[in-house]
């Protein structure tokens, strides 16, 4: 394939997360700043790469200080100011989030230039816009429903793309998965923990309780969730890889409950098995 996807391994932290299908590297997660990441790009080799979002969780907010009212001026500003860090020269800014920049150099450089940065979406059409103006990559970010329904994202970013005057960038997806032997013992490792986690904070997230039925629709062809045998799951991220246009899937694995050895299987299946039949099926 001329624009082939990329594979990552899996980060040691949770939650954990593997990318479809390439060559494997490292993924990790870490605060967004520049400085810890031109670190991390050289121990690395230039792998090191950030996924910006705003996420659903809002518990930050009184911890930083910040005003929930200013949700989306934060994330503007914050982004636009990444986006010129990122170029590596001496930046001047002026906004109304945080004190003003003049001149200023942020060291440690990274020696191989910018490294890559996506605008994590979960939903959001402003987003995909802002993502397209910035010359972010756009990561789709779906933990729940047909992924398909994401493809109008993945279009609206590629119209976008174009209006900007910026040439074309990548689109990922990142779901959570589980890979087992077989889909009985994926489901039955990845079911209980995840009922358990998300009954945990569905009441302040507005989540609805998963039922075993929700959980066998989540987890079939049509679903968000990516559980099951080596096989089954290649032939999900193949499918929606296609449907939406992108060229590289993400798999957060790793929940509280599952066994260091279930984790170390499904990394080992994933890697060993999984990605080689993703490829086999997009080429």
């Amino acid at each position: 394939m001329a624009n082939r996807p990329r594979t990552r391994r899996p980060s040691a932290t949770w939650p954990k997360r593997a990318s479809s299908p390439s060559r494997p590297e490292w993924t990790s997660s870490a605060s967004a700043s520049i400085t810890p990441y031109s670190t991390l790009n050289a121990i690395s080799r230039g792998r090191a790469e950030v996924i910006l979002g705003r996420g659903s969780s809002i518990e930050s907010f009184p911890l930083f200080g910040y005003d929930l009212a200013d949700y989306e001026e934060l994330f503007e500003e914050k982004a636009t100011l990444f986006a010129e860090l990122l170029k590596g020269t001496p930046v001047t800014w002026d906004g109304k989030t945080r004190a003003p920049l003049l001149n200023q150099d942020v060291v440690p450089h990274t020696e191989s230039g910018p490294f890559p940065a996506w605008i994590g979406v979960g939903g959001s059409p402003r987003s995909v816009i802002r993502a397209a103006r910035l010359g972010f990559s756009l990561m789709l970010a779906i933990i729940g429903g047909p992924p398909a329904r994401f493809a109008a994202y993945s279009q609206l970013f590629e119209r976008a793309l174009d209006k900007f005057g910026r040439p074309p960038l990548p689109v990922g997806v990142h779901s959570p998965g589980h890979v087992a032997a077989t889909d009985e013992q994926a489901k039955a490792e990845f079911w209980p923990r995840w009922r358990d986690i998300v009954a945990l904070i569905a009441p302040e997230r507005g989540f609805a309780i998963p039922t075993e039925a929700s959980f066998d629709w989540e987890t079939g062809p049509h679903g968000a969730l990516y559980v099951g045998s080596p096989e089954t799951v290649a032939r999900k991220i193949a499918t929606n890889l296609r449907a939406l246009g992108a060229t590289r899937f993400d798999l957060k694995y790793g929940l509280p409950g599952l066994t260091h050895d279930q984790l170390m299987t499904n990394v080992e299946l994933y890697g060993q098995q999984v990605v080689p039949r993703v490829r086999e099926l997009l080429g």
